[in-house]
C-alpha cells in the first residue's frame, strides 16, 4: 500500500521510467529474434502448475515485433499516466494487473495456448484510469478518465473474445486488476501519494 514516502513524481521522470521499461521490452525481443523465439516458453501455458511463475514474467515478453509494436504507444501513455497518479499507486495497479491478468489467462485460456505480452498491464492502466475518478470524485482524476476513454476506449472490446489470436482473458483480467486497484487505493488514501496529475 501506498506511504507517505511516496512522492509526487515528474513527467521527466515518469518518462524515464517506463521508457526504461520499453526499452527492456524492446531488449528482450532483440534477444529472443536472435535466439529463434526461444523466450516464447516463458508464456503463460493454461492449467499447468509449473507455469505459475510465469504470471511474472510473460507481460515482458511478445510474440513477434507487430505484437509488440502494437503495445508500445498505449504502454508508454497510459504508464505515464499511471506513473503520475503517485510511485506507489503505480507499483500497486501494476502488479495487480499483471497477476490478475497472468491468472486469468492462466484459468480460461484454451489447453494448447501460450499467452505473453503487455497488453493485460496496458488494460489494467487503462481500467485504473478511468474508474479511480469515479471512486473519488476529484474533477481532475475525471478529467483525465475522458481524454484516456476518448483516446483508448475503442480497445476496451478486447476483453470479449472478437479477435482471433488475441488473449481476451488476459485483457479481461488486467483491467479487472485495475479496476481493483483503484478501489483498494481509493479505500486507503493517503495525502502524500497524489501525483502531479488528477487533482
Amino acid at each position: 500500500m501506498p506511504t507517505r514516502q511516496d512522492t509526487a513524481p515528474t513527467l521527466s521522470r515518469a518518462l524515464v521510467v517506463i521508457g526504461g521499461l520499453l526499452a527492456v521490452l524492446w531488449g528482450l525481443e532483440i534477444l529472443d529474434t536472435l535466439t529463434m523465439n526461444s523466450l516464447d516458453q516463458y508464456g503463460i501455458e493454461p492449467r499447468q502448475t509449473e507455469d505459475l511463475p510465469n504470471i511474472l514474467v510473460a507481460p515482458f515478453l511478445h510474440y513477434g515485433w507487430a505484437h509488440l509494436i502494437s503495445n508500445t504507444g498505449p504502454f508508454l501513455v497510459l504508464g505515464v499516466l499511471t506513473y503520475l497518479a503517485g510511485v506507489a499507486r503505480w507499483i500497486v495497479a501494476t502488479l495487480t494487473s499483471a497477476v490478475t491478468s497472468g491468472v486469468a489467462a492462466w484459468l480460461l485460456s484454451p489447453l494448447g495456448t501460450i499467452t505473453a505480452g503487455a497488453s493485460g498491464v496496458i488494460f489494467g492502466w487503462l481500467a485504473y484510469l478511468l474508474v479511480r475518478g469515479i471512486f473519488s470524485g476529484r474533477p481532475g482524476q475525471i478529467a483525465i478518465a475522458v481524454v484516456v476513454f476518448l483516446l483508448y476506449g475503442s480497445v476496451l472490446w478486447g476483453v470479449f473474445p472478437t479477435a482471433p489470436g488475441v488473449s481476451w482473458q488476459a485483457h479481461l483480467g488486467g483491467a479487472l486488476g485495475g479496476v481493483v486497484a483503484a478501489w483498494q487505493l481509493h479505500r486507503r488514501p493517503t495525502a502524500a501519494v497524489q501525483g502531479t496529475m488528477g487533482r
